[in-house]
């Protein structure tokens, strides 16, 4: 590996961790710079899915307005909404759906999620949103 795709490999690092730890002024300075907002890692998770799943609302409406896709799923075919579901992430939740996440993407979907973890109440909401 050359030097400078060492550089990139450990700028893409420093990103996912940003996206994991909630650090939303440092990773939309970079997408606002030009890193790919819907940047994914080795197992496919995304930016928006790191930071939905560790339940940083501030850092996941801050890549929703850059133009994160929030339907965007890994290589297990999770979608961000299915992952806060799972958590329990509820302001996530919101924000995910109100820019149109579709809760019957991915596998399991987040209605099946909900019903799953025996949230009847949470997976009849999301089957009608």
């Amino acid at each position: 590996m050359t030097e400078n795709q060492d550089a990139v490999f450990d700028l893409a690092d420093q990103l996912f961790d940003a996206a994991r730890e909630g650090r939303t002024d440092f990773l939309a300075a970079y997408v606002d710079a030009g890193a790919p907002v819907d940047l994914k890692n080795a197992t496919g998770d995304s930016l928006l899915m790191l930071a939905a799943y560790h339940g940083h609302a501030e850092t996941v409406q801050a890549l929703i307005s850059r133009g994160a896709d929030v339907n965007l799923v890994n290589d297990r075919g999770q979608s961000p909404l299915a992952g806060t579901v799972f958590k329990g992430e509820t302001a996530v939740m919101e924000a995910l759906l109100a820019a149109g996440a579709d809760p019957h993407a991915g596998r399991p979907s987040a209605v099946e999620t909900a019903e799953y973890f025996g949230n009847p109440e949470l997976a009849q909401r999301l089957a009608g949103a």
